[in-house]
């Protein structure tokens, strides 16, 4: 007897799904919604028709009757359990997310959207990001396009950090590929050709006065105002600069900006007691969306320290579009030399002005510097085409290459072997292979005390000292100084020596450009100072002496290991007269930002942390570590009280 196979009837098993609903959302309870969908007749299919529907139906009849906000997540938790158990479409929660933006209030759309950044994580789970992403972005743009960019600015910003969060960061959507501007963003100001002072009302002496506020105010004429606000034109459009006549007007400003800036000195004085009571939550978090560009208004702002860093924050994006490469920079967008020369000095004098704006003034500069250093390393990333950060699997091939009894043996099997035809191992460099099979057990070999020695300066260049005769006509490409491994060692046994070696050689002459003519400049003078036949001596005399120089190796080996080096107990009297100056010298030693940040962490004192730094130094140079580098620092670091003090004095104790 045939079966026969109840009619799928769609708007009854809606109903039916909607019934389920009512009961299942206030638990969460997709046990509920499994009986019902067991229940339906019809194929997998149809019954996720019939429950997207039903979804859709449930959440309008919310809307319709003044629903409230745990209504409408309890519909969508139970649509995304319902996801999971494959009972509906995977975009059935965006949807429903969808059309309750569509219907409620801005307000209650404020409380849904948090319900979304809840839930960012399930959002980027395989089962709901392909199907969802779109839906996504489309739902947000929508939000923004009905949102008030100043009533709701807090609002705005949520939903491009949602976005943020969710996209990857190589996704097409979300990326300015082609580097282009809001020019959109036009900042209107009274263009009126007027002239003279702006009117200056008399402050108040009994008025309180913001942190950063002066209390006398400067008179500011109509042309600063309008060369002022002339500048927001380029920072919109920045390719303004590379026509002449607009980089012009736009260095001109600048100039009249920043004398205005630096004649107008900002007191960093703290709020008044009675201002800091009244200050409400609200008044925190208070955001304009564009300038208030009113004449009443332009004293007031320049003596603001907040507006203040704006424009100057502008002025280093601006200069660090024009100086780095973008790639889709027009050709002709080229810089000139003056121009350049235009923005070096005048980023340093933003720098600098920062850095006397209260309140925290040299942090907030170090802020910026580190946000700006950061933003030129996804401007190379845009220039590489935002390749992907995710970086996958190399496939492997399972087919084998070679039979398995033709297996090549690797070279860890070659080094354990015992068989003595395996002895000489090839590490596929002839310079490796010769240094691996010096000896048979090479670790034995790098303990022997025979390796630990350091050759004298007559062993070592007496073969290139007879090069160097011209009686010897020697080639000069078959000299040992040609040889590169010659040439290191040459160098690494002068660097333990005497640092020198290293020092400028002439004063007048050019300048030596390649590894083997210094050397060969160093052998002649060596020749000079260690003891030679008289012969020998006579032949190597050279045109090219510099007698100044040769002072410097007077007295043979004894003159060059008598270097000037630290020890411990001479850096104690340095560490007082150090103080907060210690970061300054650390950074000319050679220390980062992550390191001196790092010695502030371990050591709670300031005294303490410059000692530790000192240390660390001495530690790390080594034979390096002289008077002479450690001057060389103090007066670069603009210490030079503490040479004069501390190590010329040690220095004349020391019969030095």
């Amino acid at each position: 007897m045939a079966t026969i196979t109840a009619e799928h009837d769609f708007l009854s098993a809606r109903d039916r799904f909607m019934n389920a609903f009512s009961e299942a959302r206030i638990d969460n309870d997709i046990d509920i919604v499994k009986t019902c969908a067991a229940d339906v007749a019809g194929s997998d299919s149809e019954r996720k028709l019939a429950v997207d529907q039903a979804f859709r139906d449930y959440i309008k009849d919310l809307v319709t009757n003044n629903g409230s906000y745990p209504d409408y997540i309890s519909v969508i938790n139970l649509s995304i359990s319902s996801v999971t158990e494959g009972l509906c479409s995977p975009t059935t929660p965006f949807l429903l997310l969808s059309d309750v933006f569509d219907a409620v209030t801005i307000k209650d759309s404020n409380e849904v959207f948090k319900f979304v950044e809840e839930k960012v994580g399930t959002w980027k789970s395989n089962e709901f990001y392909t199907a969802g992403k779109n839906y996504l972005l489309r739902m947000c743009n929508d939000l923004l396009r009905r949102l008030s960019k100043s009533q709701d600015t807090v609002f705005c910003g949520r939903i491009q950090l949602f976005l943020a969060r969710f996209f990857p960061l190589d996704e097409k959507s979300g990326l300015n590929l082609m580097s282009q501007f809001h020019l959109d963003n036009v900042t209107i100001f009274n263009t009126d050709a007027k002239e003279g002072s702006l009117r200056i009302e008399p402050k108040d002496e009994s008025m309180d006065m913001e942190e950063g506020e002066t209390s006398v105010r400067t008179p500011v004429d109509y042309t600063l105002y309008r060369k002022f606000w002339a500048i927001q034109d380029v920072f919109r459009n920045p390719t303004h600069c590379y026509f002449k006549d607009k980089w012009r007007n736009f260095s001109r400003n600048t100039r009249a900006v920043l004398e205005a800036f630096t004649s107008l000195k900002l007191d960093d004085i703290a709020a008044s007691k009675k201002h800091a009571s009244t200050q409400t939550r609200e008044d925190k978090h208070t955001f304009f969306a564009k300038f208030l560009t009113s004449e009443k208004l332009f004293d007031l702002q320049l003596s603001d320290p907040t507006f203040r860093r704006y424009i100057l924050v502008q002025f280093l994006i601006l200069f660090q579009y024009l100086t780095q490469t973008v790639k889709f920079k027009q050709p002709h967008f080229q810089l000139t030399d003056d121009m350049t020369i235009f923005i070096k000095d005048t980023t340093e004098k933003v720098y600098n002005l920062l850095k006397e704006t209260p309140p925290n003034a040299e942090e907030f500069c170090k802020t910026i510097q580190h946000c700006l250093s950061r933003e030129e390393h996804w401007n190379a990333w845009k220039n590489e085409g935002c390749p992907s950060y995710v970086r996958e699997n190399p496939s492997v091939d399972p087919s084998p290459q070679k039979a398995a009894g033709a297996r090549k043996r690797s070279l860890g099997e070659d080094m354990e072997s015992d068989d003595p035809s395996r002895k000489k191992i090839d590490m596929g460099n002839h310079e490796l292979t010769r240094l691996w099979n010096i000896s048979g057990d090479n670790m034995e070999a790098c303990k022997s005390q025979d390796r630990v020695f350091q050759p004298s300066m007559e062993e070592f260049f007496e073969e290139a000292m007879e090069e160097a005769n011209p009686a010897a006509q020697i080639e000069d490409q078959y000299k040992l100084v040609h040889n590169s491994n010659y040439a290191w060692r040459a160098l690494r046994l002068m660097a333990r020596r005497s640092p020198y070696f290293f020092q400028t050689m002439t004063n007048t002459g050019p300048p030596i450009k390649t590894i083997p003519a210094y050397l060969e400049l160093m052998i002649t003078k060596l020749a000079k100072e260690i003891p030679q036949p008289a012969a020998a001596a006579e032949e190597l005399k050279t045109e090219e002496e510099n007698v100044d120089n040769d002072e410097l190796l007077k007295g043979g080996e004894e003159v060059l290991e008598k270097v000037a080096i630290l020890e411990t107990e001479q850096l104690d009297p340095i560490v007082p007269k150090l103080g907060d100056n210690w970061k300054t010298l650390a950074t000319e030693l050679g220390f980062t930002d992550e390191e001196i940040a790092g010695i502030e962490d371990e050591q709670s004192e300031i005294k303490e942390q410059g000692r530790a730094m000192l240390i660390k130094w001495k530690d790390r140079e080594g034979d390096q570590a002289t008077k002479e580098t450690l001057s060389k620092a103090l007066q670069e670091s603009g210490l030079k009280d503490i040479v004069e003090s501390v190590l010329e004095a040690t220095d004349e104790n020391d019969g030095l």
